[in-house]
């Protein structure tokens, strides 16, 4: 059996907190692809995936990680 665990789903004021990023950046690094885009919830509200979220901290720590490893 397959039981995923279900998906939480962020505002921007958390996204801002969890990544360190300030509002311009979060926007800026979803348009040049760098930084996971916004899910659409309705007209007028979207919010991210936490798990794209905290796999785009876990790549740049891994980033990090190899770049002082070198």
């Amino acid at each position: 059996m397959n039981i995923s665990k279900p998906q939480r789903v962020l505002r921007l004021p958390q996204v801002m907190e969890k990544s360190g990023l300030r509002r311009d950046s979060v926007y800026r690094g979803a348009r040049e692809g760098w930084f996971p885009k916004p899910v659409k919830l309705t007209e007028r509200a979207s919010g991210w995936l936490e798990t794209e979220i905290d796999t785009w901290l876990e790549q740049r720590a891994a980033k990090r990680a190899a770049d002082g490893a070198q």
